[in-house]
């Protein structure tokens, strides 16, 4: 995406229409999920239902086969899981809470040994004073926000039946809708309304499927990586650590901590392996932001970094951690639509054109009047 067009006051409209539209979807996020899902489903479909229309079936049909497909999948996962999670939620709440605790006594163990290699911290008392603060933090942890976030999790569940249903009207209607957009620009606008069609489709394209695409490379590499360091549940492990990356900076955090409390949990003193896991998240890091996400995503998405920055702290002010997820596609399609609308702003003669049109059309009209 080409951004040196955008002009100072199209930058201060982008980012307002950002915050607003931030701000709108936190208070429908139960809505605004189920419709991320549904594009992303969108994406993964679409080379179907076209291979079904081309095979002889009927939009309305293709559509309505992958989507019930779908739909009769995630339904029988939640029939599935839903009663498994309100059964083992306890038990889950106390597994996590032992795993809180030994990533306790992995840092407090860190700790002791940083203090006893330098001689000027040893009169500190750092270890007891951090063993403390970490046992009252996880103890406030798993009583004010676990059993809530596993409470908000179960109730949740349900609103992913939405996505498949949204996801068929976008592949039924999505052509229709298009047309319809087309049909109401007048005429001078047509072409720059047709790329803006195409260039928010390839930017939201881009964005969705990119991220599963990094979610996928980034499992396997964790996987693989916890699996030769003797890391416990490397697949379960390196699923979860690969979802809570498309948190920006706190989800990947999340996930290399979580990694060394489980290993620290079940390898007690063995700080090799908590410094492997810990080196092992760092080169994901370094291979996400130099390779992977350049190769998958594509440099057109890229933002630059102090933007990027300022949006990330904007949209967790306005939102918490929905406002961190949001906050990147949003911006990305919003630069899309303050590109084009400049595109049109500062073309005179296409401007001229719509108005010569206009004087044509009242004249025609006018004729048999006069």
């Amino acid at each position: 995406m080409n951004t040196t067009r955008i002009g100072p006051v199209t930058w201060c409209g982008i980012i307002s229409g950002v915050c607003l539209l931030i701000f709108l979807f936190q208070k429908i996020l139960w809505l605004v999920v189920p419709f991320l899902l549904a594009l992303l489903l969108y994406y993964l479909l679409a080379p179907l239902s076209r291979r079904l229309v081309m095979s002889g079936f009927s939009s309305n049909v293709a559509a309505a086969i992958l989507s019930g497909a779908f739909l009769l999948v995630v339904s029988i996962a939640l029939l599935l899981i839903y009663p498994m999670i309100i059964a083992n939620a306890g038990e889950w709440q106390h597994t996590l809470m032992r795993y809180l605790e030994g990533g306790t006594r992995a840092i407090d163990a860190f700790a002791s040994a940083i203090q006893q290699k330098f001689s000027f911290l040893r009169n500190l008392d750092l270890s007891l004073a951090l063993r403390e603060n970490l046992l009252v933090f996880a103890e406030n942890f798993s009583s004010k926000h676990l059993s809530s976030a596993i409470f908000n999790a179960i109730a949740w569940l349900p609103t992913l039946v939405l996505a498949p249903v949204i996801a068929y009207f976008i592949l039924r209607d999505g052509a229709s809708l298009r047309k319809f957009i087309g049909e109401s620009v007048p005429n001078a606008y047509f072409e720059k309304t047709l790329y803006l069609m195409y260039a928010l489709d390839r930017t939201a394209r881009m964005y969705f499927v990119g991220m599963l695409k990094l979610a996928l490379i980034d499992s396997l590499f964790l996987i693989g990586g916890l699996s030769l360091l003797g890391a416990p549940s490397p697949l379960l492990l390196g699923l979860i650590a690969a979802v809570l990356g498309w948190v920006p900076y706190i989800g990947p955090i999340i996930g290399c901590a979580l990694a060394v409390m489980v290993a620290a949990t079940d390898f007690p003193g063995d700080l090799s392996l908590i410094y492997g896991v810990t080196g092992l998240f760092a080169l994901l890091r370094v291979l996400d932001d130099f390779i992977f996400v350049p190769y998958v995503i594509g440099k057109s998405m890229r933002i630059h970094p102090l933007l990027t920055m300022l949006m990330f702290f904007i949209g967790e002010a306005i939102a918490g951690i929905a406002g961190l997820v949001l906050v990147i596609p949003i911006l990305a399609i919003a630069m899309v639509i303050g590109e084009t609308l400049e595109i049109i702003f500062r073309d005179t003669r296409l401007r001229a054109r719509h108005n010569y049109a206009k004087k044509l059309r009242h004249l025609a009209a006018n004729q048999d009047l006069e």
